[in-house]
């Protein structure tokens, strides 16, 4: 049975790709510090911004699971002008984008290769190209888009994908604690609205199925037309 683990799982964007995985038949593992009530799977609690609390989680996690595909959804914006950028959380914004999703993969690797079979999907953001007020956000997940193209070339011999999907603005708790003018800023898509989290976990579902499989190292912007300009062809 396809296994897959998702970080961040606990709402939002990773819950609702939880849903729309085990539609598809497989077998969901989330990970977040609050467990919800209704996750369509196992789940462990665990602060995934502690590097050894999360070798923890990952070793129960394989203890009991043979991971085939991982969703690295967990994120933090920490919005802040340049000019009051401080480097404590500028760390733990780079650390929790960039050195979980790292150490959630590695820990996955070894039955990936195995088994000559994995599909890895990593969840960047529109703000990867460029977006004010978001100096350690927009960095780290620009990095997450070039540590995947790497991990793409390196992987693909192996029978592993890698590809990301970059939401634009979508109706999440984060969005919203991060935003004050929610209505403003989803006037400026040119769709009008914000997406649902399902419309981000339908693009993810495309990368993880058997249908992807000559697929990798690609960006797919789920934006509503927000990064039309803005992102190479």
């Amino acid at each position: 049975m396809n296994t897959t683990l998702i970080t961040g799982a606990s709402k939002g964007i990773g819950h609702a790709i939880a849903n729309r995985m085990h539609a598809a038949g497989h077998l969901v593992v989330g990970v977040a510090r609050h467990q919800p009530g209704d996750f369509p799977g196992d789940f462990v609690i665990a602060d995934l911004g502690d590097a050894d609390e999360t070798a923890d989680a990952l070793s129960v996690i394989h203890s009991d699971h043979d991971i085939t595909h991982v969703v690295n959804n967990l994120g933090i914006a920490n919005p802040q002008p340049i000019a009051e950028v401080d480097f404590e959380t500028f760390h733990r914004t780079i650390d929790l984008n960039l050195r979980t999703t790292l150490q959630v993969t590695q820990s996955c690797l070894p039955t990936m290769v195995k088994m000559g079979y994995g599909r890895i999907v990593n969840i960047s953001s529109r703000a990867a190209l460029g977006r004010e007020f978001r100096t350690s956000y927009s960095t780290a997940k620009s990095g997450l888009i070039g540590l995947s193209r790497s991990w793409a070339l390196e992987l693909a011999a192996k029978g592993i994908t890698v590809n990301v999907v970059a939401p634009g603005l979508t109706d999440t708790d984060m969005l919203r604690a991060n935003n004050t003018d929610i209505a403003s800023r989803a006037n400026q898509v040119p769709m009008k609205r914000l997406a649902d989290p399902l419309e981000i976990a339908a693009a993810a579902e495309f990368f993880l199925s058997e249908g992807a499989s000559y697929v990798t190292g690609q960006v797919l912007h789920v934006c509503g037309g927000l990064s039309v300009g803005l992102a190479p062809l």
